[in-house]
């Protein structure tokens, strides 16, 4: 995916373009790749879009780097356990009316979740085995260096729960911030991961057309598929059925604008990641870091 120049036209590639998207100005030549998009106001909007989604795919990469050797098995099955229960708490253990659950029954089974820790969760979000209520909860503060960061948590005990975030947060230097102050600059997006085996770029961009997705990113070292948030589990079950196996599946938070963040405050930032994504209610950490790929490499090794 990049962005470039053609002549006095700006365009961007492998993005997914619906011809019904641009008829009120006319100025899209579409094509089915890579797909050229012309100034005009949706273009402006691609452009934010193209921005933010390259900075997510880059967190992404260093992220699958960084936990490669310390992945927990058991803190990921912990996560959509918990997801699984509070899903069919709020929309019955029906997957076929209940959008969020079959989202998170597809992620588990891309991750090899056993079926009966599934099961046992959605009796306990149904009320049919006892259990514990969780609570959504979304933290918003300011980690080193001023990246604005959302903490996504499911927990018994709010009390608990918000003690410890705090903790992290300021132990790593950050603050607490009031709700929205910095999750205004983030919109939810659905977004699939595949690995790159067996599956080229042009493969996978014509199978993420086909199965009803809003942009794909091959730019790095795995395919990065875009939705609505609402399309996600529609995008996920039509690719399955393409015999396209996710590695995630997924809502995330996508940043408007990224930060940069100076090389004496990496380490300190990405330790304050690892420890928030380490306790055991947090189900996601956002952020809109933006790190440079020596600055990275550098932390990473220390």
């Amino acid at each position: 995916m990049r962005w470039g120049q053609g002549g006095n036209k700006r365009f961007v590639s492998a993005t997914l373009v619906r011809a019904t998207d641009c008829a009120s100005c006319g100025s899209f030549d579409i094509l089915m790749s890579p797909v050229r998009a012309y100034a005009c106001p949706v273009f402006l909007q691609f452009n934010r879009e193209k921005a933010s989604m390259s900075g997510h795919s880059k967190w992404s990469t260093i992220k699958r780097k960084k936990g490669a050797a310390d992945a927990k098995r058991g803190k990921i099955f912990s996560g959509l356990a918990k997801e699984i229960t509070i899903s069919a708490r709020l929309g019955g253990a029906d997957p076929s009316g209940n959008p969020r659950l079959r989202s998170v029954l597809i992620a588990c089974r891309a991750n090899n979740m056993p079926r009966e820790n599934i099961e046992r969760a959605i009796k306990k979000g149904t009320g049919d085995i006892e259990g514990v209520t969780y609570e959504e909860i979304r933290y918003e503060g300011y980690g080193p260096g001023g990246v604005g960061i959302l903490v996504d948590v499911l927990t018994d005990n709010k009390n608990r729960t918000i003690a410890e975030v705090r903790h992290l947060i300021t132990k790593a230097g950050g603050t607490m911030a009031a709700a929205n102050a910095v999750a205004w600059n983030f919109d939810p997006r659905g977004i699939i991961t595949v690995p790159k085996e067996g599956l080229s770029d042009d493969d996978m961009l014509e199978k993420a057309i086909e199965a009803g997705a809003d942009d794909v990113d091959s730019s790095g070292d795995v395919h990065e598929i875009a939705t609505e948030p609402g399309q996600l589990h529609v995008v996920a079950e039509a690719l399955e059925k393409m015999g396209v196996k996710p590695e995630e599946i997924a809502l995330k938070m996508i940043p408007k604008t990224t930060h940069t963040v100076e090389k004496k405050s990496v380490g300190n930032l990405l330790k304050l990641i690892d420890a928030l994504e380490e306790n055991e209610d947090v189900q996601n950490v956002f952020t809109n870091a933006d790190i440079s790929d020596e600055d990275m490499e550098e932390a990473m090794g220390d």
